[in-house]
């Protein structure tokens, strides 16, 4: 079994090769490793050698990781296996939201994309059962793509470790009482009422910190801090909140999700983001496409190319482009390439790993393609006006996705889908079957 202190580089923890310690906190020291069997570098999380001498807890532990191990999402860092006292984790590189919150508070239109993904996770697991209980910006990673990783989900469920003591932000458990219902597990400042106190917590809680952590990245500040534990939980169950610098649009949302009743606050993390979402473009699909109908949206479609192109200030000369897409590029059902506004990029199907279709991107300039996760099964796809967003189907849903890559947000329901523009004005016109 490893010893906690003498761990460094080059040593070992079973077939994994220690070569960097990463940092420490309440649930043990991280380190990064490289996996000898699949030559792949991993993160290594050490625990707290109090375990060792609690088998009842080790195998708590071991029963709870191997249940998070089945989460399967883009923006969450993904559980590989357990090792004695050490937990095997996806290498997540990037700064953690609290070091970008750090450096000054976070604008509106970077936040609510890093809010998305972060709803995004939290809605995969919820429909799992499983709750994150220590939701924080340290737990949030930003990749160098602005992919969103959300970091330690459940562990602090599954460590259920000692009382802590000392500065509030670091504490990882509060315990309150003898029995499992007494036990708080989260970190002070970011815990739900109900979690403070050491009641039976659910997804609501997750809700709750969500709140908070979206009103850190907004405002710049922490929204419960005290000198110690004990006040700062106390702000967490009465202090008022200050709700200057939180834009009017997004206040709202904030403040459902702070209500100190669980009845009162959201009950689904998903409904938030789709809140959250108020002002972005919203499709508004054809229903009940008649062949009538459908000439009528091509003959408005026409016209307004036409406008477009006469107020255009000169004629530009026709440039003919020929593009080889690669052997894994296929054919659309009604689209099968889209040009960004700008000419610079495309976007297509492609056969993914295991021979899967999804969606994939490459610029004009380049040969490399890049496939986007949660496109799977995507067709039809087409560019919002900015260039920054791609709309696309799937079965049944209109969806859309951040051309850098992203959470895949659904936009609504459709019915034999043929087509969409995304207008000028934000609304995205789709042609639909009956």
């Amino acid at each position: 079994m490893p010893k906690l202190r003498a761990m460094g580089p080059q040593q070992t923890i079973g077939h994994y090769r220690i070569t960097a310690k990463l940092g420490e906190g309440g649930m043990g020291e991280v380190f990064r490793a490289t996996d000898s069997k699949l030559g792949r570098e991993v993160a290594i999380k050490v625990l707290p050698a109090a375990f060792a001498a609690d088998p009842d807890r080790l195998a708590r532990f071991h029963c709870e990781a191997q249940m998070l191990a089945t989460l399967n999402h883009p923006n969450i860092a993904a559980i590989y296996g357990v090792e004695e006292r050490a937990l095997v984790m996806e290498l997540v590189l990037g700064q953690t939201l609290a070091e970008r919150i750090a450096r000054r508070p976070v604008p509106v239109e970077e936040a609510l994309p890093i809010a998305r993904q972060i709803a995004e996770a939290l809605q995969y697991a919820h429909e799992r059962r499983l709750v994150h209980r220590d939701l924080k910006p340290a737990n949030i990673k930003i990749t160098a793509e602005s992919r969103v990783k959300v970091l330690d989900f459940g562990l602090a469920k599954a460590l259920a470790s000692e009382p802590a003591a000392g500065d509030p932000a670091a504490s990882s458990t509060v315990t309150i009482g003898a029995t499992m219902a007494g036990t708080v597990l989260g970190t002070a400042a970011y815990m739900a009422p109900e979690q403070a106190r050491g009641q039976a917590v659910d997804q609501r809680a997750d809700i709750w910190a969500f709140g908070v952590v979206l009103y850190e990245m907004l405002t710049g500040r922490q929204l419960f801090a005290g000198e110690t534990i004990s006040e700062t939980l106390a702000a967490v169950l009465k202090n008022e909140i200050d709700w200057v610098g939180i834009p009017t649009h997004i206040r709202p949302v904030l403040e459902r999700c702070l209500r100190r009743d669980p009845r009162e606050r959201w009950h689904c993390i998903g409904d938030v983001g789709v809140a959250l979402e108020a002002g972005e473009p919203r499709a508004v699909p054809l229903r009940r496409t008649t062949p009538w109908m459908m000439a009528l949206a091509i003959a408005a479609l026409m016209g307004w190319w036409w406008t477009w192109r006469n107020s255009r200030p000169a004629e530009r000369p026709l440039t003919r482009l020929s593009v080889d897409l690669g052997r894994e590029a296929t054919t659309g059902v009604n689209t099968t390439v889209a040009i960004s506004p700008d000419g610079r990029r495309l976007v297509f199907p492609a056969r993914g790993p295991g021979g899967r279709l999804q969606l994939a991107t490459r610029l004009l300039d380049q040969t490399q393609v890049t496939l986007l996760p949660g496109t799977e099964d995507g067709f039809d796809p087409f560019f919002s006006p900015d260039g920054q967003w791609i709309g696309f189907f799937d079965r049944n849903q209109l969806k859309k996705i951040p051309v850098q890559g992203g959470a895949a947000l659904r936009l609504c329901s459709v019915s034999q889908p043929r087509g969409a523009v995304w207008g000028g004005d934000g609304t995205i016109i789709a042609a639909l079957g009956n």
